[in-house]
């Protein structure tokens, strides 16, 4: 944990905010950095990077990468000596992604009925439900259980686990995540248990690892991380679906769809649908071939 905990706030057009948080995800030494970016002003078209590191040295690292970026404005903040996650998980609000309401211990008490209520504790994870990425995701499954139904579920990148129990809850039979980050998968089986969901979450380093495969092939997987490493697992997600199998995949900007989506369809896969949120992008894919 950084010796003095500071948020990091960036002012820019869209091109420009755009292209800073590409630099941010394209550096393997801020692999797991905390941001949002998001528009603030849509009559002025300003945009607004939100980074809250954790170490001293990912602040550095945040920092010099977005002053780096000519066109934005860049500040920081010290944080006052308190538990700085908890407070400002506590001042968000619920989200609604289509019959899916994803809210925290703060809002026990708005949980509407006839929803598919989900209850998530972020801890150190990175999955609240608030950011742009894990809102299409939920908004694209949603969409997807309209019409049909998804036997065996895997969610590679688990974070929270909120992607796998709402598969979970909603029928799967198999819902599987799996995360490189050993505090995400012990958080999101906490989180599975709180909501009373049968899903299970593994410490695995890739796909061909036995804890995975074994439970496959799936109908449905769930990728929730960022563009670079969904290229490069295009191969070994497609081996993890059936045939007529679907991929739903996120982390990625609006800016970084040809290139993820080359990677699909050059493996037999059909896009389907783009869900645009804020700057990020989710895509399904249908496995065909």
């Amino acid at each position: 944990m950084s010796e003095s905990a500071v948020q990091i706030i960036a002012h820019g057009d869209r091109a420009v905010a755009e292209a800073a948080a590409a630099a941010l995800d394209a550096d393997p030494l801020l692999e797991g950095a905390t941001y949002s970016i998001l528009e603030e002003d849509e009559e002025r078209g300003v945009w607004r990077i939100d980074a809250f590191p954790t170490t001293d040295e990912e602040a550095a690292g945040v920092e010099a990468r977005l002053k780096a970026q000519d066109g934005l404005t860049v500040t920081v903040d010290k944080l006052a000596d308190a538990d700085w996650l908890a407070m400002s998980l506590s001042g968000l609000p619920p989200v609604e992604a289509g019959r899916f309401f994803v809210y925290g211990a703060h809002d026990q008490g708005r949980v509407p009925p006839n929803r598919v209520n989900l209850k998530i504790d972020a801890g150190a994870a990175f999955g609240t439900g608030h950011h742009g990425t894990t809102v299409g995701c939920l908004l694209a499954f949603d969409e997807l259980l309209k019409r049909e139904r998804f036997e065996r579920v895997l969610d590679v990148g688990c974070g929270t686990g909120v992607l796998a129990i709402a598969a979970a809850k909603t029928g799967s039979r198999v819902a599987v995540g799996t995360d490189i980050d050993a505090p995400s998968v012990r958080i999101a089986n906490e989180n599975a248990a709180l909501n009373q969901a049968k899903a299970r979450f593994v410490h695995a380093s890739g796909l061909n690892d036995r804890k995975v495969r074994g439970e496959g092939p799936y109908d449905l997987v769930f990728a929730n991380i960022l563009a670079p490493p969904l290229v490069a697992l295009a191969q070994d997600i497609k081996e993890a679906l059936k045939l007529e199998g679907v991929a739903i995949l996120s982390g990625l900007l609006r800016t970084q769809e040809r290139r993820v989506t080359a990677a699909y369809l050059s493996r037999g896969f059909v896009l389907e649908r783009r869900i645009h949120r804020d700057a990020w992008s989710a895509l399904v894919l249908r496995r065909k071939g």
